[in-house]
């Protein structure tokens, strides 16, 4: 038992350890996987063996790999973005495809080896480019739907190749027949479930759900997709195109999302035993040996990628810079090609030497992947001279939309949270200038006469372009940490009087927001459950005043902005729904005063049922003072608290 449990520790440890660290320099884990395979595998440390059992696992990661494609495969998203899909990312595939065989067969290789190496290498990883679209929030941008249409091809795409792989390393003179079973096989495949699954699958999941049983449902999921999996396999198929079968029939499913949930830990864990396998492969010093190769399979096809989707995202229409965003975004190998690597060495296809350099190169263009769309503006701006031309147009147009406003809100996104804030703005009286990735929903909303325009409020220019300088508050109103830190260091820079408003999800990254000058951070979950609690209470027979007391109080524990207010003489007891409620006042400290040169300590104000929320001195305004705050002449000291505690700290700031 012993010697089975120390490799799985070994291979445990060292992938904890190394994901922490990727995430930690926000590297995709999946090359701390490869690293972590290339370390401890039989031809480094030999800590763990590549035995089959290990490799028989590991399959499994492809399996639910390709069954989160299929779940993810969208009919109606296809259609709408079929021009990029099978225009451009069918170019790109084709042609990167015609370039790399015939070069792959002049250096040696086989024409069948040729054909499974130019498909890999035309792949490039959804893993990497997507999160990386996301943390940048550039997802709806020109060049990111691009992207994105591209790489859903790719996946498309690797259906037929896992298909091809096995009919190519089939006898030269029966190559042929292979191929034509090969597809019918598939055909037929594809017809059962267009003709019989679809009407199964639903009924049958209803069933299984109807007992309320959570376990049931997951083994359930896990049926269906191994099944079919085995099923394609004894048809002389793959395990993977079975798997992507069983995730498009669930996929239309209203089941969809809770299998998504269910098999995301199946599938993240087996999927890194895969590619940590597929690190297992690489044989360093081969890769040492074979150095000059390695170096051309990672920088060459990294080249001819970026050639060619700058190049026919050109020919599309494409401005540029977005063409060279969209070339850098795509140029690294992806994960499905190293599913197409380990599918040709199982099969002799590819010879295990040759595959290791191949590994090695891709591994390369992976780890360079990151830094290339981090700095894709950059090295447009560089590359490309009008993009400093459509660049100062962007931010004139941001200028134009904010110069009008004084003391007005900078808004950064424009979704519903967004829309909903400026429509409240407009009624109070206020401006503002509204700042959104999304051309589609800002042409619709400028066209109806709003405040918003295209930019990344993630730049410092754009921030200044939209009036920081002269605002007087800035909303983050999306939920993209990153993003959101970003948005906050710039404004800061720029303005670092100006209060700073975020929304999040949940609590998480509370701290780390107010540690960035965040005035106030608004979690999604917190409201939620608050409105949540009032209903709750009222349909408990709780009195409506009460519930909103409750509430009150709740709120004014958890924002301190919105506790106490500032009472006037035209405040009438209705509108203040309780006399005793807290409220803020304002004491200015003369020079004869008792608080001078005492800290806030020594005073006692907390003592009286008061609070000092905030000290005014020489325009200069300190929130929430220490202790040790000690009171100069001329400081104005905000007090929080009921009339008698205000009164009482009042006189003993003055008088003592």
């Amino acid at each position: 038992m012993s010697n089975a449990l120390e490799p799985a520790l070994i291979l445990l440890a060292s992938a904890v350890l190394v994901v922490v660290v990727f995430r930690s320099v926000h590297l995709p884990p999946l090359l701390g996987y490869l690293i972590v395979g290339a370390g401890i595998g039989p031809h480094a440390l030999g800590w763990v063996a590549d035995v089959p059992a290990t490799r028989q696992l590991a399959e499994f990661g492809v399996v639910f790999l390709m069954f989160t494609l299929g779940l993810e495969f969208s009919l109606p998203r296809l259609v709408q973005m079929r021009g990029l899909v099978f225009g451009l990312g069918a170019a790109q595939v084709l042609l990167t495809m015609a370039v790399l065989a015939p070069l792959a067969v002049a250096l040696g290789a086989t024409w069948q080896a040729a054909v499974v190496l130019a498909g890999a290498l035309a792949m490039s990883s959804t893993a990497i480019v997507i999160r990386l679209l996301v943390e940048r929030m550039e997802t709806e941008t020109p060049h990111g739907r691009g992207a994105i249409g591209v790489l859903l091809f790719q996946d498309l795409a690797v259906v037929p190749l896992l298909i091809l792989v096995p009919a190519l390393a089939g006898a030269g003179e029966a190559l042929a027949r292979e191929l034509a079973a090969a597809a019918l096989k598939a055909a037929a495949v594809l017809a059962i479930v267009l003709a019989v699954g679809q009407r199964l699958m639903r009924p049958w999941f209803t069933l299984v759900a109807r007992r309320r049983s959570h376990e049931l449902f997951i083994l359930n999921v896990l049926f269906v997709t191994l099944g079919l999996a085995y099923l394609t396999e004894r048809a002389g198929l793959s395990l993977a195109l079975g798997a992507f079968v069983a995730g498009m029939l669930i996929s239309e499913t209203q089941y969809r999302h809770q299998v998504e949930e269910d098999i995301k830990p199946f599938r993240e864990v087996l999927l890194g035993l895969f590619f940590v396998s597929v690190g297992m492969l690489l044989d360093l010093a081969v890769v040492v040996r074979e150095l000059p190769l390695v170096l051309a399979v990672g920088a060459v096809p990294m080249a001819l990628k970026f050639a060619l989707v700058a190049a026919l995202s050109r020919l599309r229409g494409a401005t540029p810079g977005t063409a060279i965003r969209s070339g850098l975004a795509l140029a690294q190998a992806g994960e499905f090609g190293l599913v197409l690597l380990v599918h040709a060495v199982g099969v002799r296809l590819l010879d295990p030497a040759l595959a290791q350099a191949v590994v090695g190169g891709m591994l390369l263009s992976m780890l360079a992947a990151p830094f290339l769309i981090q700095h894709s503006d950059r090295i447009a701006l560089r590359l490309s001279g009008s993009e400093w031309m459509l660049r100062s147009l962007q931010l004139h147009q941001v200028a134009v939309r904010s110069l009008a406003t004084e003391r007005h809100v900078v808004i950064c996104g424009y979704g519903r949270t967004g829309q909903s804030l400026a429509r409240f703005l407009e009624r109070a009286g206020f401006g503002y200038v509204a700042l959104d990735l999304d051309p589609e929903r800002v042409r619709e909303a400028a066209a109806a006469g709003d405040t918003v325009v295209f930019g990344d409020a993630g730049r410092r220019e754009t921030l200044i372009a939209a009036g920081v300088k002269r605002a007087a508050v800035l909303v983050v109103t999306h939920t993209d940490t990153p993003a959101a830190l970003r948005i906050l260091h710039h404004a800061h820079e720029i303005n670092d009087a100006l209060p700073v408003i975020v929304r999040t999800r949940d609590d998480s990254g509370l701290d780390r927001f107010v540690q960035a000058g965040a005035t106030e951070v608004v979690p999604d979950t917190f409201e939620t459950s608050l409105m949540l609690a009032s209903h709750a209470l009222l349909l408990l027979g709780v009195p409506v005043r009460r519930v909103v007391t409750q509430i009150r109080g709740v709120r004014d524990q958890r924002y301190r902005l919105l506790r106490g207010f500032f009472h006037g003489t035209t405040d009438e007891a209705a509108d203040l729904d309780d006399a005793n409620q807290p409220r803020l006042h304002t004491v200015s400290v003369d020079a004869g005063a008792h608080a001078v040169g005492r800290t806030l300590a020594e005073l006692g104000i907390a003592d009286l049922g008061a609070e000092v929320t905030a000290i005014r001195r020489r325009g200069i305004r300190a929130d929430d003072p220490a202790p040790e705050a000690r009171f100069e002449a001329g400081d104005v000291v905000i007090l929080l608290g009921r009339p008698e505690a205000i009164e009482a700290a009042e006189t003993r700031l003055l008088q003592g």
